[in-house]
C-alpha cells in the first residue's frame, strides 16, 4: 500500500496468526541480542501496513524507527534521509551533521554505524527495530543500504528490519536472501470478524454475506465498504448501491502498480478486462481475441510486456489472466465509461461471429448506450439453451439484455433467467444480486413464480430453510396454472427444505399432488418419475415402510440406467429410506460422476454431501471423510453454507471415530454455527451425535447422555426424525453408564419398534447390544452380546462390531472372566485399528491392560506410575466427576473408588481434587501419560 492510500486502522488484526508469530520471533531474537530481518510480501490492501504498525506499537525492548512515506518520485537516498529523520526523533537523540549531496551520504554503506551516531548513548546497546512500509517505493540506493545492513549485521547493535513490499516488486534484488513471508486474503472467519468490528450492530446477515463476497477477503475493500454504506444500507433497510465498490475506491487501493504503466499497456489491460466481462466465471480472457482487438487499435503484443514484468497479468499463450479479480475490476471500473464502451466495440469487431455469435452480441450490447429492445431480444435468443457456450456467459448476456429492456415484465424474466444460470454455474452470490433487482417489478404470476422458485432454491442451500420452504410453496402456487413441471419441482424442493428442518408435517404437505393444471400448461409426462418418489416418501413418513418399498424400489430400478443427476440424487434418498445403504452409495456415486462430467458446480456440493453421508452409514469412514472434505470446499466455492454445515456435521462424525475430541469440536462447532440460525435440524442432530460419541470415547457418559437425551427422547424439541433413531444406541450406552437405567430401557423399547421396520441394516445387531446393556445382573447379557456379534456378521461395519466387542469385553472383565474378556478385547482392538479408529483402539488397550494382558509402560514419572484402574479414576475425577459418578462409569462401588483415589493421592503427592486435575491436565498436554 502506498503512503497516499494507507491509513492506520484502530481495528484489531484478524486472521494473521503466522505473521504475528513471525513478528514475535523477530522481537525475541532482538531481545536476545541478535540482529534479524523479515519481509512481508502481499497484494495491496491485505494489511501489510497494519502488521507493521502493530509490531511497532508492541515492541518494548528498545526504540522503533518508522520513516515517513516518500514522495512519488524520490531522489537518491531519500529513504535514508527519512530513516535518519525518524532516528532524530528518538528522545535524547543528538544527531551529528550529515552531508546529503547528489552522491551517497557519509556512512550509507554501513547503515548500523550511521544510526548509532544518531541514537542517544542510553539506547546505544538496546535492540533497535526499523519498520519500513512499502519499501519497494524507496529509491534504489536506500533499498540497497537496507539490504546490506540486513545481510551483514553489526554485532554492536542488535538491528531488526521489518519491511513490507507489494507482490509485484517481490523479485527486487536488493533484498535477495532475506526471510520473506507472503500472505493472501483473509479467510471467511477472519473477514467476518473484521467486518463486524467495522460495522458494529448495524450489519444485516444477508448484507454481510454480500459484502464479504464483494471484498474477497481484502481488509482495505471491507473498510471502504463499511465507510461507504449508510446504517440503513448496512442494516438491510435500504437497497445497496451498485456497484458496491466503485472504480475510484478500487483505484485508491489497487491503482499504485497501474499508475506507472505506459498508456498502450493500460489500454491493452482494459481490453483484457473487458473481454473477461462476457464470461465472469472463466479463467482469464481469450488471448487471441484480446490481441486481435489490440491490433485493430494499433497496439502490438509487446504492449503487454510491462504489465507482465510487474506481475500484474500472466499470458500463457491462450489466456490472459490478471493477478487477482480485484485488480481486474480496478482496471475495468477505473476506466471512463466511454473507454469501456470503446473497448467492447473493438472486441465485438474482433470476435468471429460465425463461431461465437453470443459473445459478439454481448460485446455489442456492452458497447451500447441506453435501452435497445431489438438488441436485447437478439441477446435473449442467442442465449437460449442448446447454444455452445458457458452458463456464466449466458448469465452475463441475459443480465445485459435485461438492462437494455424497457418493458418491466420482460426485464424481470431475463434477470431471473440470468440469476438461474449463475446459480447453476455455482455463483450463488451473483445469482442473489441479479434476483434482488427483480423485487420492485410488478409482473404476472408466471414471472413472479419463477423468481420465487429461484429465491427459495437459493435459500435452501444458503439461508433459513423455513424461508426457503415458504418461498418454494408460493412459487408452486403461482406456477400451478402455467407451468406444471416447474410447480412440481418447486414442491419437491420445498420437501427438501422441510426435511432439512426436520418437520415431517411440512414434508407431507409438500408431497401432496399438485392441482390440476390449466389447459394451456404443458402436460406432465405419463410416467412421471417423481410420482413414485412422492408416493413412497409419503407412505414412509407416516410409518408404513413396508407399503413404501414398492414405489421406492421402482425409483431405484429406474436409476440404474438414468443419467439425470437430480433423479439420481432422489434415488439415493429412496435407497436410504429403504435401508439399502449399498444402493445409496452406488446411486450417489453415479450422480457425482454425471455432475462432474457436465460441470454442474451448483449441484456437485449437494451430491457430495449425500454420498459422504451414505458412506458414513456404510461404515466407510475414510471415503466419507474424503468426499465430505471435497464437498466442503465445493460448497464454500459455490456459496452454499447450508450444504457446508452438513459436510461439517459428517466430518464431525467421522472425527468421532478417527480423531480426537478437538477435531470433533471444531467440525461440530462449525456445523452448529450455521445450522442453528438456519433451522437445519438434521445437521444439528448429526453434530450433537458426533460430540456425544466423542464424550463416550473419552469416558464421559454424563455429558454424552446430556447431549443425546433431548434429541432422542419422544416429544417436541427432539432430534431429526431420520437421524434420532440412529443415535439412540449411543444414548442407551451413555444412559446405562451414567446410571439412568430406566431411561435407557424406555429408549431400547422404542428402538426395537424402529429396528423391526428394516430401515437400517445395523439396527438388529445394535438392538441386541442395547438389550445386553440394560439386561439384569445375571448371564442374560452374555447371550445377547453373542447374538449381537452374530448379527454383525450379516452386515458390513467394523466400527459397530468393534464397539459391541469392546462393551462385551468390559462386561466379561467385570464378571471376573478375564480370559474371555481378553479374547473379545483383542478382537475389538483389531477391528478398531482396521477401521481407523485410534482413539477407540486406545480405550480398548486400556481395558486390556486392566485384564493384565498388556504390560504397562516403563514408569517415567507423572501418571505412568498409576495402575490402569487408578489412571481411569484419576482422569474421571480430573474431569469433575464425583466418586459416585466414577463408580457408575466404571461399574464399581463408591467404596472401591474411594480406596483407589486415596492411593492415587498418595502416589502422586497431591492433596486435593483440584491439584489432581491440574496434574492430569499437564501430563496429558505434554504427552506424558501412559
Amino acid at each position: 500500500m502506498t503512503g497516499q492510500t494507507t491509513a492506520e486502522s484502530p481495528c484489531r488484526i484478524y486472521g494473521r496468526t503466522p505473521e504475528l508469530a513471525a513478528v514475535a520471533a523477530l522481537s525475541d531474537r532482538l531481545r536476545a541480542g541478535h540482529a534479524g530481518a523479515l519481509v512481508f510480501v502481499a497484494e495491496p490492501g491485505l494489511g501489510r501496513s497494519a502488521l507493521l504498525a502493530g509490531a511497532a506499537r508492541q515492541f518494548r525492548p528498545g526504540p522503533v524507527l518508522r520513516p515517513r512515506p516518500l514522495p512519488r518520485a524520490p531522489r537518491p537516498y531519500d529513504g535514508l534521509r527519512a530513516l535518519l529523520c525518524a532516528a532524530a526523533e528518538v528522545p535524547g537523540a543528538a544527531p551529528p551533521r550529515i552531508t546529503f549531496g547528489a552522491g551517497r551520504p557519509d556512512g550509507a554503506s554501513e547503515l548500523t554505524s550511521l544510526l548509532r551516531r544518531f541514537l542517544p548513548g542510553s539506547v546505544e546497546k538496546e535492540p533497535l527495530l526499523v519498520c519500513v512500509d512499502d519499501v519497494h517505493l524507496w529509491d534504489a540506493p536506500s533499498r540497497a543500504a537496507l539490504g546490506l545492513a540486513a545481510r551483514h549485521p553489526d554485532p554492536r547493535l542488535p538491528l531488526g528490519l521489518l519491511l513490507s513490499m507489494a507482490e509485484h516488486r517481490a523479485a527486487d534484488t536488493e533484498f535477495t536472501g532475506l526471510p520473506v513471508l507472503r500472505f493472501g486474503p483473509l479467510d471467511d472467519g477472519a473477514a467476518s470478524a473484521l467486518l463486524r468490528e467495522l460495522t458494529g450492530e448495524h450489519l444485516n446477515p444477508a448484507v454481510g454475506t454480500e459484502l464479504l463476497s464483494e471484498a474477497e477477503g481484502n481488509p482495505a475493500v471491507l473498510a471502504a465498504l463499511a465507510r461507504r454504506l449508510t446504517p440503513g444500507e448496512l442494516g438491510g433497510h435500504r437497497p445497496l448501491p451498485r456497484p458496491l465498490v466503485d472504480g475510484a475506491a478500487l483505484w485508491a487501493t489497487f491503482g499504485s502498480p497501474l499508475d506507472p504503466l505506459p498508456a498502450p499497456t493500460r489500454q491493452l489491460l482494459l481490453l483484457a478486462a473487458a473481454a473477461h466481462e462476457t464470461d465472469p466465471g472463466a479463467a482469464g480472457a481469450d488471448a487471441s481475441l484480446v490481441l486481435r482487438a489490440a491490433r485493430a487499435a494499433g497496439l502490438g503484443p509487446a504492449a503487454l510486456d510491462p504489465a507482465e514484468a510487474a506481475r500484474l497479468v500472466h499470458h500463457d499463450g491462450d489466456r490472459i489472466t490478471f493477478a487477482g479479480s480485484l485488480l481486474r475490476r480496478t482496471v475495468y471500473t477505473g476506466a471512463p465509461s466511454s473507454h469501456r464502451r470503446a473497448a467492447h466495440a473493438l472486441l465485438a469487431s474482433a470476435v468471429a461471429a460465425d463461431r461465437h455469435p453470443l459473445r459478439r452480441l454481448l460485446h455489442l450490447a456492452l458497447a451500447a448506450q441506453g435501452p435497445d429492445a431489438a438488441l436485447a431480444a437478439r441477446l435473449d435468443a442467442a442465449a437460449a439453451p442448446g447454444t455452445p457456450t458457458s452458463g456464466m456467459e449466458r448469465s452475463a448476456a441475459l443480465a445485459r439484455a435485461a438492462e437494455l429492456t424497457p418493458q418491466e415484465d420482460a426485464r424481470t424474466a431475463r434477470l431471473t433467467a440470468a440469476a438461474d444460470y449463475a446459480r447453476l454455474a455455482g455463483h450463488t452470490r451473483r445469482a442473489r444480486r441479479l434476483l434482488a433487482a427483480t423485487r420492485d417489478g410488478a409482473s404476472p404470476d408466471t414471472v413472479h413464480g419463477r423468481a420465487e422458485l429461484l429465491r427459495g432454491s437459493l435459500a435452501l442451500r444458503d439461508g433459513p430453510v423455513g424461508d426457503a420452504y415458504q418461498a418454494l410453496l408460493m412459487a408452486a402456487e403461482r406456477l400451478d396454472h402455467s407451468d406444471a413441471e416447474a410447480a412440481a419441482e418447486a414442491r419437491m424442493e420445498a420437501m427438501d427444505a422441510a426435511w432439512a428442518a426436520g418437520d415431517p408435517v411440512d414434508c407431507l404437505a409438500a408431497l401432496t399432488e399438485t392441482r390440476s393444471p390449466s389447459p394451456t400448461s404443458p402436460p406432465s409426462p405419463p410416467q412421471d418419475p417423481r410420482r413414485d418418489y412422492r408416493a413412497g416418501l409419503r407412505t414412509a413418513l407416516v410409518g408404513q415402510l413396508a407399503e413404501a418399498e414398492s414405489p421406492l424400489r421402482r425409483v431405484l430400478d429406474r436409476a440404474r440406467e438414468d443419467d439425470d443427476p437430480i433423479r439420481l440424487l432422489r434415488a439415493g434418498v429412496a435407497a436410504l429410506v429403504l435401508g439399502d445403504i449399498a444402493a445409496a452409495c452406488r446411486t450417489n456415486a453415479r450422480a457425482l460422476a454425471v455432475s462432474r462430467s457436465r460441470g454442474l458446480a451448483s449441484l456437485t456440493p449437494r451430491i457430495l454431501e449425500h454420498l459422504a453421508y451414505a458412506e458414513l452409514r456404510a461404515g466407510r469412514h475414510a471415503r466419507a471423510r474424503a468426499h465430505a472434505q471435497e464437498g466442503l470446499h465445493a460448497a464454500h466455492r459455490a456459496g452454499q453454507r447450508n450444504v457446508a454445515a452438513g459436510q461439517h456435521a459428517i466430518l464431525a462424525l467421522v472425527a468421532s471415530v478417527e480423531h480426537d475430541a478437538a477435531a470433533v469440536a471444531a467440525h461440530a462447532g462449525a456445523a452448529l454455527e450455521i445450522a442453528r440460525p438456519h433451522g437445519l435440524l438434521q445437521a444439528v442432530t448429526l453434530a450433537e451425535w458426533a460430540s456425544a460419541r466423542a464424550d463416550l470415547c473419552r469416558g464421559r457418559p454424563f455429558e454424552a447422555a446430556a447431549r443425546l437425551g433431548p434429541l432422542t427422547r419422544p416429544g417436541p424439541g427432539r432430534g431429526h426424525f431420520a437421524v434420532r433413531m440412529l443415535a439412540l444406541p449411543c444414548f442407551v450406552e451413555a444412559a446405562v453408564q451414567s446410571g439412568a437405567s430406566s431411561e435407557a430401557k424406555a429408549a431400547v423399547e422404542e428402538f426395537a419398534l424402529w429396528a423391526a421396520q428394516g430401515a437400517d441394516p445395523q439396527a438388529p445387531a445394535q438392538l441386541a447390544r442395547c438389550r445386553a446393556l440394560v439386561a439384569p445382573p445375571d448371564d442374560t447379557a452374555d447371550a445377547l452380546y453373542e447374538l449381537a456379534l452374530d448379527r454383525h456378521e450379516a452386515v458390513h461395519g467394523d466400527f459397530e462390531r468393534a464397539r459391541t466387542q469392546l462393551l462385551y469385553g468390559k462386561w466379561l472383565r467385570r464378571r471376573r472372566r478375564p480370559a474371555e474378556a481378553k479374547n473379545r478385547l483383542r478382537d475389538a482392538l483389531v477391528s478398531f485399528e482396521r477401521c481407523g479408529a485410534p482413539v477407540w483402539a486406545e480405550q480398548t488397550r486400556a481395558e486390556l491392560r486392566a485384564t493384565g494382558d498388556a504390560p504397562a509402560p516403563v514408569p517415567v514419572g507423572g501418571l505412568a506410575v498409576l495402575t490402569p484402574q487408578q489412571l481411569r479414576i484419576a482422569r474421571c475425577v480430573a474431569e469433575g466427576a464425583t466418586n459416585r459418578e466414577v463408580a457408575l462409569i466404571l461399574s464399581v462401588s463408591p467404596r472401591t473408588v474411594d480406596h483407589h483415589l486415596r492411593n492415587v493421592f498418595a502416589v502422586l503427592g497431591v492433596r486435593s481434587r483440584t491439584e489432581l486435575a491440574r496434574l492430569v491436565d499437564r501430563a496429558e498436554r505434554s504427552g506424558a501419560q501412559p
